[in-house]
């Protein structure tokens, strides 16, 4: 799994790896029952230290997005986001959404904008 990441970016590398695979499945490349490279090979792959790829699967781990399977190594999860927006993405979408508000996009730009990354358009 190739991945791409800013390593000038504010956003801390476990968190690009999380975003990633979580748009990974989002945009259907990969699927419930999918295989995730092991820790050691995703580090080594995008030459970050093991602990940063273990803190960004076990935020995945505990969002319901992947697991563990005992034999089978880390898959995607085959069920995830049954329950709605949880309280912690309901939180983000307020600060992304006060953050707009902020940057003078108005409310009409900022649903069609909305709209295009949900489908994966942009």
């Amino acid at each position: 799994m190739l991945m791409k990441l800013d390593f000038g970016s504010d956003v801390p590398i476990y968190q690009q790896i999380r975003n990633q695979i979580v748009n990974a499945i989002a945009s259907e490349k990969l699927l419930p029952g999918d295989k995730i490279p092991a820790i050691r090979v995703m580090a080594d792959e995008a030459g970050v230290n093991m602990m940063t790829v273990n803190k960004a699967y076990a935020l995945l781990k505990q969002e319901g997005y992947i697991k563990s399977e005992r034999r089978g190594g880390t898959v995607v999860a085959e069920e995830f986001g049954k329950g709605g927006l949880g309280e912690g993405l309901r939180e983000r979408l307020r600060v992304i959404a006060s953050e707009a508000r902020l940057a003078a996009v108005s409310e009409e730009e900022f649903i069609k904008l909305c709209g295009k990354l949900y489908r994966g358009e942009i």
